[in-house]
């Protein structure tokens, strides 16, 4: 590869994620139950709405999961059983734990092979209002959940149950390792990366959120979201400060240059400027994210390491590692922006960060 491939004109701005900017982590709750309806069905959900904020009994609940069981109910009633149990598990943490121990996971999770969208779509939120329970995560991959909420993350015909799906999937993954992988082999992940690529606002952020949970509890994931070009639109949301998706993106290719495939693809696809740009003008965070990065492409890689010099590297990690605000994290993890031992100053720092980028032992 020709040494000055990343060296490009970078644009010059302020990053910073709307919203994000206080969190502790730049991943907030994957997006939950919002529901819309027509005007002319208003006033009765809003009715429905109170009602379901209750404590359901255990009887109600029973004969709600009847109604989904039985072979001769009708399309109209399967839709009001099914958005009873999605609003009852939206509205009270006790009724999730019923509603799954009343048996209703398996015949919800049938409804997301029915050939109506707003089944399709009450089973998939139902789900994914359930799985906000951290009990019922075991008893719905147990129902063989991953594969029909796969099947609605690429085919379902409404937008929310799409991106409803893909949040289900987030909170399954979350399980363990073992549900993590086993929701990357049903294949969510280039499902996830085209969601990315092309869903809207709150899809892109169910999309990375989920991404980064996969490629953090399973390595395989992580190849996988490589191979299926997930590092170009993540680069494009880091270089996007309107996207409200830079920390998010960061994180999520953090994830993916610990390998060296990643590595590769984010040399490849540009990602050296993209992320020197960040160290420059970021917020804290990102600063640190992208330092991280760095140091994960430059690990013994002397070619990488001389183009991310040449990208300008070198000064912008110098005023980190003098910088107070930089978290012990950072100066503890990463070698790159710590001085010598033995001398201070800029001038020390500065010498020891163009060593370790041009390779002398010094």
């Amino acid at each position: 590869m020709d040494s000055d491939a990343s060296v490009s004109p970078r644009r010059r701005s302020c990053y910073s994620d709307s919203g994000d900017s206080s969190c502790s982590e730049p991943f907030s709750e994957c997006g939950s139950d919002d529901l819309s309806f027509t005007p002319a069905a208003a006033a009765g959900i809003h009715r429905l709405l109170l009602s379901c904020a209750a404590e359901a009994s255990d009887g109600s609940i029973s004969e709600l999961v009847a109604e989904l069981e039985s072979p001769s109910a009708s399309v109209d009633s399967l839709r009001r059983a099914a958005m009873e149990l999605r609003l009852l598990a939206k509205h009270n943490p006790d009724n999730r734990i019923r509603i799954a121990a009343s048996g209703a996971v398996r015949p919800l999770v049938a409804l997301l092979s029915h050939a109506d969208p707003l089944l399709q779509e009450h089973g998939v939120t139902a789900l994914l209002n359930l799985s906000i329970c951290d009990e019922n995560k075991a008893v719905m991959v147990e129902a063989g959940a991953i594969r029909p909420l796969v099947r609605a993350l690429k085919s379902a015909a409404s937008p929310a149950a799409r991106e409803n799906a893909a949040c289900a999937l987030l909170r399954l993954s979350q399980l363990d390792g073992a549900a993590a992988a086993a929701v990357g082999r049903a294949g969510a992940v280039p499902l996830l990366v085209s969601l990315l690529e092309t869903g809207g606002a709150r899809g892109k952020k169910d999309a990375a959120t989920a991404l980064y949970a996969l490629c953090s509890s399973a390595r395989e994931n992580r190849l996988r979201a490589v191979e299926a070009g997930a590092v170009r639109p993540l680069l494009d949301l880091m270089s996007d400060p309107e996207s409200g998706m830079v920390d998010k993106a960061a994180y999520v290719l953090h994830s993916l240059v610990g390998f060296a495939e990643g590595r590769s693809a984010t040399v490849e696809e540009g990602g050296i400027p993209v992320l020197v740009e960040m160290v420059e003008v970021g917020t804290s965070r990102q600063k640190e994210i992208a330092t991280l990065s760095l140091l994960q492409i430059c690990d013994e890689n002397a070619a990488y390491r001389t183009m991310v010099a040449r990208e300008g590297a070198i000064p912008p990690l110098v005023a980190l590692s003098q910088s107070s605000s930089a978290r012990p994290k950072l100066k503890t993890k990463v070698p790159i922006v710590r001085p010598l031992q033995s001398q201070t100053g800029p001038a020390a720092s500065d010498i020891r960060i163009t060593n370790l980028f041009c390779g002398s032992a010094g």
